[in-house]
């Protein structure tokens, strides 16, 4: 008994050592993340201010950073996966027994501890590689792989730190789980003539069966992934954490931690609030008031952040206690949220606007603008069922203290002046859509600072602290994508989907073709998320679309509407989990009022796709 209690402790310490070294290190990350995220909005800043008021461009800005991309997206994703800030689709596990569900739960953070060791294996072979050679401009080509290489090594500890976090039954039994599925995967890999063909096997297995364990995203592809290079002899182990980290190697994707950026900092400057509580007091006469309200506040911050589920977080966090103080129903409320981000996911700068552009090689400013009208046509019809659906409000009771008129206007002019500098830049060509971010960034700091006084420095400091952290969220969710995305075109699995699909465009017609990619979409958006979607399929179809006679923008338009409500549906929507999580209902409350808001989006989301000029015929005015 004396011997057992002695290990115990033995235990116990280790693990709370292990629990301060986590802690530390990503303290640490957290730290550097922010001041990576700080040092590229200056960096970035500064080189459009050399090129065009200085006309000296800053010829190693871009190497640079990109470097700083690659480190904010590692040192974020560690700092992620010591607090459990990933996503992940937990409807599958309600089905499981009760007495199994916790050991299922718990595998799920032996997958994050493994992903990371892989990484580290990879990226540490990568670094020895990288070592002796240099970028374009002779800055060593370490500053790319030595940042994945920290940051899978802090990841490391954090993982193992939450998978031993557990009663010990618990860890050995979840564990010996991995081990055995593991070992008949080998076994079956042994038996296989050509070890290379049954990769593809193995990697949609693991594939599947993340998704049904609650892994999060993009653990879920990075083990898909990382079992392929395994499996095929014929490929080093290096190439995965070399296509991991090449998936976030792009000046482009910059936009969407810089657009985070500058929406947080809006945000905190108390424009949310302001803009709100005067489109209540505007709206609030009118019936369905509050819907109509939620449909506009989220079209206006679309306008400015870039991310859906931040739109979703900083309007709901604002709008939902006045929804309660007017005694309006919640859980309608979070449908309407749920059906207007939908509705917001073509109003730029969106980030998987960002990201189609990149993928499929398309220009992200004519995107941009090609977003606008099928955005403002789903923005009528969700006024038209807001009014029509919703009941009729007391402002009085939804804002008992008022404030004055003049602090309302001030907080929406900010906001357009923002929303009207991204525009122009975007149309008139001035800068790309990572510059602009950056002006943007700039603009809501200082403007906001001076306009509001309630971003203080401590305030400031936090904000990219919270935003490093969930830009490495975001893009490790790409990054891993990619690296899966290489994996699949390696088996040739993207050109025999391209041949089947292009045989039914031709044989059955393009509009058949069009609409099994909605149906497509809709399903892998629901329980993907949008950016490993857009990955993954856009550049398979958009070619074909091109082959079959539609518009690259139209087509690519269609895509990240269809994507978008999958995103945010029942029942396995991760948008649709977050919105009830931050409205606080229950997701099967919302189903039943919010199914007629989807009902208006998706009749939305056909018209759209049947009349192309839709989304062409305003490039086409910017000269696109």
């Amino acid at each position: 008994m004396a011997d057992i209690s002695i290990k115990a402790k033995d235990e116990c310490f280790v693990l709370a050592l292990l629990g301060k070294l986590s802690r530390f290190l990503t303290t640490l990350t957290a730290w550097a993340g922010a001041l990576v995220l700080f040092i590229n909005v200056l960096v970035v800043f500064a080189s459009v201010i050399w090129r065009y008021a200085l006309h000296s461009p800053i010829h190693w800005a871009e190497e640079v950073a990109r470097a700083l991309m690659i480190a904010l997206v590692f040192f974020g994703v560690a700092t992620s996966t010591a607090k459990g800030g990933h996503i992940g689709v937990d409807l599958f596990l309600r089905f499981l027994p009760e007495q199994v569900r916790p050991y299922v739960v718990h595998a799920s953070r032996w997958i994050l501890f493994l992903v990371s060791v892989g990484l580290v294996v990879s990226s540490y072979d990568l670094v020895q590689a990288a070592r002796l050679q240099t970028t374009e401009t002779g800055l060593p080509q370490t500053i790319y792989v030595i940042p994945v290489l920290i940051g899978s090594l802090v990841m490391m500890v954090a993982a193992l730190e939450l998978a031993l976090r557990e009663r010990i039954r618990v860890v050995l039994f979840s564990g010996l789980g991995i081990v055995v599925l593991a070992a008949i995967g080998y076994m079956k890999l042994s038996l296989m003539a050509d070890p290379a063909s049954a990769a593809a096997g193995l990697m949609l297995i693991c594939f599947v069966l993340g998704i049904l364990a609650g892994v999060p995203i993009a653990f879920t592809l990075g083990l898909s992934a990382m079992v392929f290079f395994i499996c095929d002899p014929s490929l080093p182990f290096v190439f995965f954490s070399q296509q991991v980290a090449a998936g976030v190697d792009h000046f482009v994707l910059l936009a969407i931690p810089f657009f985070l950026l500058a929406g947080a900092a809006m945000e905190i400057n108390g424009m949310s609030t302001r803009l709100v509580e005067l489109i209540v007091r505007g709206m609030g006469r009118f019936r369905g008031g509050l819907n109509m309200t939620t449909v506009l506040s989220m079209a206006f911050f679309s306008g400015i952040s870039g991310s859906k589920l931040a739109d979703v977080a900083a309007v709901g966090g604002v709008l939902m206690p006045a929804v309660r103080r007017a005694k309006q129903d919640g859980e309608e409320a979070a449908g309407v949220f749920a059906a207007s981000a939908v509705m917001a996911e073509t109003i730029p700068p969106c980030v998987n606007l960002i990201v189609m552009g990149f993928v499929a090689n398309i220009s992200i400013g004519a995107l941009f603008i090609a977003g606008l009208v099928p955005a403002v046509c789903l923005l009528v019809l969700l006024m038209i069922a807001a009014n029509r659906f919703g009941g009729k409000i007391n402002v009085s009771e939804a804002y008992p203290v008022l404030r004055p008129r003049t602090q309302l206007y001030l907080g929406a002019a900010v906001g357009l002046v923002m929303i009207f500098m991204i525009g122009r830049g975007v149309m008139m060509g001035i800068a790309t859509s990572t510059e602009i971010s950056a002006f943007a960034v700039i603009y809501a700091i200082v403007v906001g600072r001076l306009a509001f006084r309630e971003l203080t420095f401590k305030a400031t400091v936090k904000m990219f602290i919270d935003i490093a952290a969930m830009s490495g969220v975001l893009l490790f969710i790409v990054a891993c994508a990619t690296s899966l995305s290489y994996a699949l075109t390696i088996q040739m699995i993207p050109q025999q989907i391209a041949e089947l699909l292009v045989s039914i465009g031709v044989e059955r017609g393009a509009w058949l073709f069009l609409l099994l990619t909605i149906v497509i979409l809709v399903i892998f958006g629901a329980v993907l998320e949008g950016a490993p979607a857009l990955i993954i399929f856009a550049p398979i179809l958009v070619p074909i679309a091109v082959q079959l006679g539609f518009s690259p923008l139209h087509f690519g338009i269609i895509m990240i509407m269809a994507m978008g409500f999958g995103l945010f549906s029942p029942p396995i929507g991760l948008g649709l989990y977050t919105t009830c999580a931050i409205c606080g209902v229950e997701m099967k409350h919302v189903i039943r009022p919010m199914a007629k808001y989807l009902a208006v989006v998706f009749v939305g989301i056909i018209i759209v796709a049947m009349v192309p000029p839709l989304t062409t015929w305003l490039p086409g005015l910017a000269g696109y």
